[in-house]
């Protein structure tokens, strides 16, 4: 698929969250992209119980595959696992940018971690250069709007988009998500 840009989307967790609910926003991404992007969306391990231990492995399987230039993009706790991923081993591979949506932290002041909290110095240890867009919707009652803000901590290069009456599914919208990814690879 020479020419083609790529996106990676890791699903979020929870049973039936592939078939179910994530599929809609990866719908709405590839239509709001069009021609010219190729939107990966891999089945995770186990969606009804995602962890560290198992998604990891997978999300490490699927970076390998991609091309220089890839976004990367996670809905919820997929966001979530996605970052500590690349954190604790970055990809052969540059990337244009890492989307979090929805993306519950994990840490110091968020959700508690059974597996790992993310580090207070997150930013420095992703893969230099990769910008890294933190999006949330405001109505979301998942993962509440204030982990954007310990995003923004400790990935001080981060730049945080609040979304206001967006649910945490963003409403099955990434319209804003896709314009996001365009200009990452206009500029990179």
């Amino acid at each position: 698929m020479t020419g083609t840009r790529q996106v990676l989307f890791i699903q979020g967790g929870g049973e039936g969250a592939y078939d179910a609910w994530d599929d809609k926003l990866v719908d709405s991404l590839r239509r709001e992209l069009e021609d010219g992007y190729e939107v990966r969306y891999p089945r995770m391990p186990d969606e009804g119980d995602p962890g560290y231990a198992r998604w990891s492995p997978a999300i490490r399987n699927e970076l390998a595959d991609l091309q220089d230039g890839a976004v990367v993009a996670g809905h919820s706790v997929g966001g979530t696992l996605l970052v500590q991923t690349l954190a604790e081993q970055p990809p052969e591979r540059g990337l244009a940018a890492i989307v979090l949506i929805a993306a519950p932290f994990v840490g110091r002041g968020g959700w508690p971690g059974e597996e790992f909290e993310l580090s207070g110095d997150l930013g420095a240890r992703l893969p230099d250069g990769t910008r890294v867009h933190v999006f949330h919707g405001l109505e979301d009652d998942t993962a509440p709007p204030s982990h954007a803000d310990l995003y923004a901590r400790v990935i001080p290069q981060a730049q945080v988009h609040r979304l206001p009456r967006r649910d945490h599914q963003l409403n099955n919208d990434l319209s804003e998500v896709a314009e996001v990814i365009r200009l990452c690879h206009l500029t990179s």
